[in-house]
């Protein structure tokens, strides 16, 4: 009654896990004429989630788990109970060492964590730049279509005429090995030639969105010392005023096509840099993320041999800017398909693409999870069939079968689901493929396991395994660990570790602050963040950022952003504000000021004016107490037009 704990008719308010050490006297009483022995008694339930019992018996101890079946499985229990006496064991053997370094996992399951469940080398194109694999495709299949949008379509051999041709022109420029190149286009056929283009002199491309503020762009493009930056004519107002060298691939094109359209010179190795992409960043602002070819080539080699599908038409659905539009292109262009691109307006509205992907006959895709959600409910409401679909990737965000893609799926029997996992820092890293009866699958997916020459570990803070079924924080190795964060080499060091598991020189672990876990399989499942960052629509995002971005607005005092889901599961970024006295900043405002500094995605959906920020009883935000905003009419500003005609009215 004092403390008046928050009250859950699930579990025991203050405790739910007990130890019970039941050292009573052993000898029995005696009682004239009666016969007296101790009776177990099962009642049949458990009165907390887990309790353990010790007995002192004669010459030890003995102990049972009594446990809450709704929470543990009886496999569950008897891997307690190994790391438990593991963990004794240990003790007593070492009983001067800190209990948190003593390891609780069995022989046996060490090896599996470790050794067999990493078990994944296998055989790539070692060796060769990711631009090398087109080119030996071109050769194969030089006059298959391999890409397509509305203003026309182009050959193999035609793409890599028009790319040598560009790379030519750019090698006179000084682009060459390790020196970054931005480009910043819309989808057109002028894209897949700047894209292929860059790459074959050697270079590296920074993707740059022509949506993103003028401010985010400068600083991407100072921050990696862009040598040439690579647009058309009509961009060119809306990109920010720098010393960049521009190439016009439209106004230019008749200097870039006297160029020779033999292939340039090969001086990039495998260890180059492919890209670089920038994602958000917890300091107020983005951070680049180096990737290199090796990686990359490891990454679509197992994607190729993975597919259903051998040479498919794919829809190139994904911003430049997100590192999947990679693996869209390539895993593509290298087995001899056809990537069909998307206009914008097509691409975000779900009715359209949904009528895109029937006429173009598009047979793979690849999506965050709100896109496909979005895709199966215009799906159902449109009452469309795509027969032609046989795969669909989902990347970059907690996937769920909800009931629209439940639906979507058991009426297409021979297309395969295909739930991908990987931060930017690594690409993609582990797969998990949902085939067979929909009505088995489960809500929430697991990741999978590593893919190809990657290396998963799930570990402690003391950087120890953890058990099957402990969540603990999920690492990477292997092939596909990125080389840096451009110019940061501190938060280099935090995040890419020496990797203590291995004695090669120079392996690496990339930290990545998800939660995770092992099932019983093998599969990892994902927990979520152990930070505020947050994946939305595919895009990576660092609340912080916002949080430090909106602090600099003249009006406001606190601020916390956070994530809010709906039952379709749709996620939003909700911003709670606190303003200066005396001050009340609109939403319309805030929305202004932010347009200056950030991309759409990256702007709060709703923002909530409070008085005060809810605290917890040792002072820290209680973001579980932020109160739920009103989503009835979150536009609404000062001024409240009344309905003017009978239809709004109606």
């Amino acid at each position: 009654e004092k403390l008046n704990p928050v009250r859950d008719p699930s579990r025991s308010p203050f405790f739910q896990v007990m130890l019970a050490l039941e050292n009573v006297d052993s000898e029995m009483p005696e009682f004239p004429g009666l016969h007296v022995q101790i009776e177990e008694m099962d009642t049949g339930t458990s009165k907390f989630d887990l309790t353990l019992f010790l007995m002192e018996v004669a010459g030890g101890i003995h102990g049972k788990f009594e446990y809450n079946t709704d929470l543990f499985d009886p496999d569950t229990i008897e891997r307690l109970t190994g790391h438990f006496l593991t963990l004794l064991e240990a003790v007593a053997t070492n009983p001067d060492e800190p209990i948190n370094w003593l390891s609780i996992l069995t022989k046996n399951e060490h090896h599996k964590l470790l050794v067999e469940w990493n078990n994944t080398k296998g055989g790539y194109p070692q060796g060769r730049c990711i631009h090398e694999l087109f080119e030996e495709q071109a050769e194969r299949t030089p006059d298959a279509i391999a890409v397509v949008c509305e203003e026309g379509e182009l050959t193999y051999r035609e793409l890599n005429s028009r790319a040598n041709q560009l790379a030519n022109f750019l090698i006179k420029m000084g682009i060459g090995p390790e020196v970054l190149v931005g480009i910043c286009v819309e989808r057109s056929l002028i894209m897949p030639v700047g894209l292929l283009g860059i790459l074959k002199t050697g270079g590296a491309y920074i993707p740059l969105d022509p949506g993103y503020p003028a401010e985010r762009l400068a600083f991407m493009l100072d921050d990696a010392n862009v040598a040439v930056l690579v647009t058309v004519k009509q961009l060119i107002p809306l990109l920010p005023h720098t010393n960049d060298v521009l190439v016009c691939l439209d106004s230019d094109w008749p200097f870039i096509s006297l160029e020779a359209d033999s292939l340039p010179p090969q001086t990039a190795t495998p260890d180059n840099l492919a890209y670089v992409i920038y994602t958000s960043g917890s300091t107020g602002k983005p951070k680049g993320i180096t990737m290199a070819h090796g990686s990359l080539c490891n990454l679509i080699s197992w994607q190729i041999q993975r597919s259903a599908v051998a040479a498919p038409r794919t829809a190139q659905f994904a911003s430049l800017c997100f590192d999947v539009s990679f693996q869209e292109i390539f895993a593509t262009w290298c087995c001899g398909g056809t990537l069909v691109l998307i206009s914008e307006d097509n691409r975000r509205d779900s009715t359209a693409f949904l009528k895109f992907i029937k006429e173009k006959s598009i047979e793979r895709l690849f999506l965050p999870f709100i896109a496909l959600q979005q895709l199966t409910d215009a799906c159902h409401l449109q009452k469309v069939d795509l027969p032609e679909l046989r795969e669909v990737i989902v990347a970059g965000e907690q996937l769920q079968i909800t009931p629209s893609i439940s639906t979507f799926f058991a009426e297409l029997p021979n297309c395969i689901l295909d739930n991908q996992y990987g931060p930017s820092e690594c690409h993609v890293v582990s797969a998990f493929a949902l085939t067979g009866p929909v009505d088995k699958w489960p809500i929430l997916p697991p990741i999978g396991r590593p893919i190809t020459n990657t290396l998963l570990f799930i570990l402690d803070n003391n950087c120890q395994p953890v058990p099957i079924g402990v969540s603990g924080e999920l690492y990477i190795g292997g092939s596909q660990v990125a080389r840096s964060y451009l110019n940061r080499p501190e938060l280099t060091a935090e995040k890419f570790i020496p990797n203590p598991f291995s004695t090669a020189v120079g392996a690496r672990l990339h930290k990545t602050g998800d939660l995770a876990r092992y099932r019983p399989d093998g599969n990892i499942e994902f927990l979520g963040r152990i930070d505020h960052q947050v994946k939305i629509r595919g895009f990576r995002i660092e609340l912080g950022e916002i949080e430090a971005v909106l602090m600099q607005y003249s009006a406001i005092r606190e601020v916390v952003t956070v994530v809010r889901e709906d039952l379709s599961g749709d996620k939003r970024i909700v911003a709670y504000v606190v303003p200066k006295a005396g001050l009340q900043p609109t939403t319309s405002e805030l929305r202004r000021f932010l347009a200056t500094k950030f991309p759409e995605y990256m702007i709060p959906s709703l923002f909530v004016i409070l008085e005060s920020l809810p605290l917890t009883a040792n002072g820290k935000i209680d973001r579980c107490a932020l109160p739920a905003p009103n989503h009835t009419r979150p536009e609404l500003e000062d001024l409240f037009i009344a309905p003017r005609t009978p239809v709004e009215q109606a």
